[in-house]
């Protein structure tokens, strides 16, 4: 199976919080898109590394990305080493994908600081013919996407883009309920995290509403581009009339 986007998170719950409006569009879009933790989540305070992967199946299916796979590295010390570039390497060349959306390069998680330099890393060297994987026995073709794209978690950058999820702001709030463990629950006996406080969801719907009014619509999630692109029609811009 190959597809278009492959969008990389750290922890299961990641990329509907980041990113889970875009991918519920592209897919709205007829594009295929398939998911990616690197972990399991199990060193998270809250719920269990087998909750979450029921959690994490769940939202894949609201925001109808076509597989979801986990790279089954440690939870809480993802480390920059040969092994798991590779299984990210490997990953790529499964999908082929001609774009990724990935961490961003500052977080306050190294987790996720260290995910997007694995992410960094296996974009590049996936489509080097002398580095060889095999998947299943079967040598590997070298396939590297054209762009990837950085999410924005915790920390705030001035975006590239800012893409228009205003119809699919209830998908991606949908995915994100899905990971009930993470989120408030008063009868929850598990410690309480930042994701656990009871406003944290508003603070997502308020982020999106922020970044949606920068460009004249309701919602919106911000990307960052490590390098320029181009526009084929300016009037396909979507911009907030001055």
């Amino acid at each position: 199976m190959t597809v278009d986007v492959l969008a990389i998170g750290a922890h299961p719950d990641d990329i509907e919080l980041t990113s889970g409006g875009t991918v519920a569009k592209l897919v709205k879009q007829d594009y295929k898109v398939a998911l990616a933790e690197l972990t399991q989540g199990e060193m998270g305070t809250r719920g269990t590394k087998e909750i979450r992967a029921t959690e994490s199946e769940e939202a894949r299916k609201i925001l109808g990305a076509v597989a979801r796979r986990n790279l089954l590295i440690p939870d809480g010390n993802i480390e920059i080493n040969q092994t798991n570039l590779y299984k990210v390497i490997t990953l790529i060349r499964e999908l082929q994908p001609k774009i990724l959306l990935i961490p961003p390069s500052v977080e306050r998680h190294p987790d996720h600081v260290h995910t997007h330099q694995l992410c960094k890393e296996a974009w590049f060297y996936a489509g080097l013919e002398k580095i060889q994987t095999a998947l299943s026995g079967a040598p590997q073709t070298p396939h590297r996407p054209h762009h990837y794209f950085e999410y924005m978690q915790w920390h705030e950058f001035q975006p590239s883009f800012i893409v228009d999820i205003s119809d699919t702001m209830d998908i991606k709030m949908a995915a994100i309920r899905a990971h009930a463990s993470q989120f408030h629950n008063p009868h929850s006996k598990d410690s309480e995290t930042k994701l656990s406080d009871p406003g944290f969801l508003n603070r997502i719907e308020n982020g999106a509403m922020y970044y949606g009014k920068l460009i004249g619509v309701k919602y919106g999630e911000p990307f960052y581009s490590w390098s320029p692109f181009g526009v084929g029609n300016l009037f396909d811009l979507v911009l907030a009339k001055g």
